[in-house]
């Protein structure tokens, strides 16, 4: 082998003394400037600090830059990290970009280990708790938000998601607890010595906080990275209702501190400004709750708070109010004959608000008077508690009195206001008529001797609708009676006068209510705390208990066991053994046995089993439980005890809310069975009740559309309608379409253009099946004549398309008829509740109602609910009047789309089909309407093209058979009309 190592060339080395004892391996001592680097940096000053947060710095040099930061100024060491600077804002920004996304998990690792931890991590976010540092980070999450959006296929930055939830997660921490609005502004306030830069810093802080932006960022960033991307205990930052909680209790928080900082004209300008962000009811019943309904509330700082700005006084008012009556007067039986406590301890809350200040009394005397206040929906015990307040000044009372009855009076406000708005000012007025009775008999004697009560007493009873005469009527009966003697005493001698209605409106005027003491409606809890709810997952796993010891195992001696076997009873006991066929048993079809459910939940068999049933969001087998249970649980309690009647609300609550988080197969219909038994088994109070959550809720698109449907169907269901049978091309514009359209074109030419053709439309509902079988039974006649008209005519028939129609039409069975409780029902609890809120969420800024998606299922609703009333109803003209005046307002909002121009087309077609027995009365009373109906709708039915074979096609359809309706009305009762038709 040596042969094969042949060297190439030989190099020699000097030989080195004492080579051989040299060691191959020494130690690298450390250089002096790695040696510094180890230690900690001492800090001086705030360049020093930059640079040291620049270089990159370990945990311990990190904290000790952060307790320089932290330090508090004094005369060795002049700067503020919070005090606005060029360095404070470089210092900032490097925390935020580099230290932040580097350190913040490592931070909280070290916080959950001992209190040291604890230390660093708010030695951390004290730096960002300032004006400065909030900008920074919302500044930061924007910039990665738009760097998302402009390179969403193709990501340079695969982290972003990541760091957007660390700057939400790090923004939620800076401004988490009630004392952190105070803490915030103390901190960008303190060390300024000119007024001026500290209002500055007051108006960035109140811009950032409610001028949207930082709601706004944070809702886009939960959105694009994800519920599952940010911790539960950080959404309530993105979430509206939350966000505006949080901001009431820090109002309450500051102005409550000792030391008056921040001073109270920035807590009233936080509560005003937050007004804006969307969710004023939340915000003012937080401050509600905490300055007036709580043991330690102050209604003079309340009225300091909220109600210094004059043009948000009534909007505070009203809502004060409204929460008012929903905790405390809705549900509370009422005392004709004497004053209640809870109405007097209510009156005596209000008027600690308001005592001592004009204005707003007379905000009280306006919710009283106005065309859409008085307490829509609510109780008659707000308007007796707001009353009473009112009565401490007579002369108030008194022009309450005199704006009630002009308006009372007034003819168009009897033609065109809903007639639940015309109730609850009717007992506005009878309310202060009591009262000023008391006071001072002489006025009201002189009032009732005047031109306006005569004018408003005679507008009353010359009034079409039933409802309107009746108040007139009761209105004008107790006022006489205030007044005149027993035998002057107007009396109409009316069978509707001796109702428990009238007799209700009646007593009002003998109301004696006092202003007591709110003591009784106060609270002792500590005020509400702004705590982040946290899922059963996220919270803490209970201890464990220890497992007991196990025994020691002793040795046991085995026993002999002995087994006799008889053949003899072998064979007999075999024969009476019956095997189980395989599989017949579900609990054991799993082949894992440890998955097999035995403890199975039993079905709710008591409401409030239900309730808890609901609650439980987070167990499927609860929810499925509560959601199959509840139909038949609600009809078999309706009328057993008040077990469903109490518990009614909380249980609309529940039901509405409750969302299909495990993607049931069944969900929607068994939510939407268990919503319509609810409203069936309680349609009085029910009925009210959706149709002001519909208005007012704080719900999605799909939870409103679940509600609309609700109250179509349980309609139906109370006036004696099945489920209608007919299929989707029973549609009479299916089978007859072009006749109908040449009966009413004739020689017109049809136009191409498609209104909303391009907009979205609505998912099919429960209530489409509906609303088909109406329009089918209004177009199938009109669709025999036109055949009839278009084969010529029928003297060379066997037997025409229209005796066809009505002879199978004889066959079908008939439906009930529809007693007139039930009818009363229906349009005081379902139809005027809807007609009436639908008038008073016109007046606000975005009516939710006007979205196209939403319009057409409300419209098909009302016609639902009118035809489900039917001819029978006594106050059918006054339905028809309000839904009459409520399409002719909308026409502008319905050309937007298809779903909703065939939704007003559903309810003008119910209209005119249950007055058809009456077309007389309707073309006398509704002449001017029907001329101005058939005008536009002949424009619709132009612009339409309808070939499209769809929802087009039976918009078309429905418009011509209006129009042929309304023309044939027209043509025969041309006589009444006439002088309409003149003025048009």
């Amino acid at each position: 082998m040596d042969e094969l190592f042949t060297p190439i060339s030989t190099t020699y080395l000097k030989a080195a003394k004492d080579r051989d004892d040299e060691t191959l391996f020494t130690e690298s001592k450390p250089s002096g400037h790695a040696h510094a680097q180890a230690q900690p940096v001492q800090i001086t000053t705030p360049d020093a600090a930059l640079d040291g947060l620049k270089a990159q710095p370990d945990y311990d040099q990190l904290i000790s830059i952060l307790e320089c930061l932290c330090r508090s100024p004094g005369a060795t060491s002049p700067f503020s990290l919070h005090t606005p600077s060029p360095t404070s804002a470089a210092i900032i920004h490097t925390l935020v970009t580099e230290i932040a996304p580097n350190y913040w998990i490592v931070l909280q690792d070290h916080s959950n280990e001992d209190d040291a931890g604890v230390h660093d991590l708010e030695l951390f976010v004290d730096c960002l708790r300032s004006v400065a540092g909030i900008n920074a980070l919302v500044a930061n999450v924007k910039a990665l938000l738009q760097e998302i959006k402009l390179s969403a296929r193709d990501s340079k930055r695969p982290d972003s998601k990541l760091h957007i939830s660390i700057f939400i997660e790090l923004l939620a921490t800076v401004l988490h607890g009630n004392t952190a609005i105070r803490r915030v502004w103390f901190a960008s306030t303190t060390g300024l010595h000119s007024e001026a830069l500290r209002t500055a810093q007051s108006q960035s802080l109140l811009s950032i906080l409610t001028s949207g932006k930082l709601l706004s960022v944070a809702a886009e960033a939960v959105s694009v990275i994800g519920h599952d991307g940010v911790k539960q205990d950080c959404r309530w930052l993105a979430d509206g209702p939350d966000f505006s909680r949080w901001l009431g209790s820090n109002i309450v928080a500051c102005v409550r501190s000792q030391h008056q900082e921040p001073p109270l004209l920035f807590c009233s300008s936080l509560f005003h400004r937050g007004l804006s962000l969307g969710y004023a009811d939340n915000l003012i019943e937080t401050l509600t709750n905490d300055l007036l309904l709580h043991q330690d509330g102050d209604p003079e700082l309340f009225g300091n708070v909220c109600l210094s700005s004059p043009s948000q006084t009534r909007k505070v008012l009203a809502t004060l109010l409204q929460h008012l009556s929903a905790r405390f007067l809705d549900s509370l039986a009422l005392q004709q004959d004497g004053s209640d406590p809870t109405i007097a301890a209510v009156a005596g809350l209000i008027h600690s608000v308001t005592k001592g200040h004009d204005s707003r009394v007379q905000e009280l005397v306006r919710w009283c008077t106005s065309a859409s206040g008085a307490g829509l929906g609510h109780a008659t015990a707000l308007r007796r508690s707001v009353i009473a307040v009112l009565a401490q000044d007579r002369d108030v009372t008194t022009d309450v009195l005199e704006k009630s009855l002009a308006q009372f009076g007034d003819g168009l406000y009897i033609r065109h206001a809903a007639i639940l708005q015309q109730d609850v000012h009717a007992e506005i007025l009878l309310l202060s008529a009591g009262y000023v009775s008391r006071a001072s008999p002489v006025k009201l004697a002189m009032l009732l001797r005047s031109s306006a009560y005569l004018g408003s007493i005679s507008n009353r009873i010359a009034a079409t609708q039933v409802r309107a005469r009746f108040l007139g009527m009761v209105v004008g009966e107790v006022l006489s009676s205030l007044v005149d003697s027993k035998g002057q005493k107007l009396d109409f001698k009316m069978e509707e006068l001796d109702t428990e209605d009238a007799a209700r409106l009646k007593a009002l005027a003998q109301v004696k209510d006092v202003v007591g003491s709110s003591e009784a409606l106060l609270s002792q809890d500590l005020p509400v705390v702004h705590k982040v709810q946290t899922t059963p997952q996220q919270s803490k796993p209970p201890k464990k208990k220890p497992k007991p010891a196990l025994e020691p195992i002793t040795s046991v001696k085995p026993r002999t066991i002995i087994e006799i076997v008889d053949d003899s009873d072998e064979e007999e006991e075999d024969d009476d053994l019956v095997p189980y066929a395989k599989g017949s048993d579900p609990e054991d079809s799993d082949d894992d046995a440890t998955l097999v459910q035995r403890n199975k939940l039993r079905p709710p068999v008591y409401v409030r089993d239900l309730i808890n049933y609901f609650r439980d969001s987070e167990s499927y087998e609860k929810q499925k439980l509560a959601l199959q249970t509840a139909p038949s649980l609600l009809r078999r309690k309706a009328n057993y005890g008040t077990e469903v009647s109490a518990h009614a609300d909380e249980l609309a609550n529940l039901m509405v809310a409750v969302q299909d988080k495990f993607e049931m197969e069944d969900f929607d219909e068994l939510k939407l069975q268990s919503l319509v038994a609810l409203v069936v088994s309680q349609p009085k109070t029910m009925g009210p009740w959706f149709a002001r959550t519909f208005f007012q809720g704080d719900y999605s698109l799909s939870q409103r559309t679940t509600i609309l449907v609700t109250l179509g169907l349980a309609a139906r269901e109370l006036a004696g309608y099945g489920e209608s049978k007919r299929q989707v091309d029973a549609f009479a514009s299916k089978r007859l379409p072009e006749n109908i359209e040449r009966l009413y074109l004739s020689d017109q030419t049809r136009s191409s253009t498609v209104p909303g053709s391009s907009l979205k439309t609505l998912p099919p509902t429960a209530l489409d099946n509906v609303t088909r079988s109406l329009t089918s039974t209004f177009l199938e006649p009109l669709a025999a004549e036109a055949a009839d008209t278009s084969l010529g005519p029928d003297a060379l028939k066997l037997q025409t398309f229209t005796k066809r129609y009505k002879s199978s039409a004889g066959k079908k069975p008939r439906v009930r008829a529809i007693p007139n409780t039930t009818a009363a029902v229906l349009a005081g609890s379902f139809f005027s509740p809807l007609t009436a809120h639908f008038q008073v969420a016109l007046r606000s800024a975005k009516p939710v109602v006007l979205n196209q998606v939403l319009l057409g299922v409300y419209l098909q609703t009302l016609g639902v609910i009118i035809h489900a009333a039917g001819p029978s109803t006594l106050s059918l003209p006054q339905l028809t009047s309000e839904l009459w005046d409520l399409l002719l307002s909308v026409r502008q909002h319905v050309l937007g789309a298809l779903s909703s121009l065939k939704g007003w087309h559903v309810a003008m077609s119910s209209l005119i089909a249950v007055n058809e027995g009456d077309m007389r009365g309707l073309c006398q009373s509704q002449g001017r309407q029907v001329v101005e109906t058939r005008e536009w709708v002949s424009g619709v039915f132009e612009r339409t093209r309808g070939d499209d074979g769809g929802e087009e096609n039976e918009v078309k359809m429905l418009a011509a058979g209006v129009l042929i309706r309304l023309g044939e009305a027209m043509e025969k009762y041309q006589a009444l009309l006439m002088g309409d038709m003149i003025g048009f």
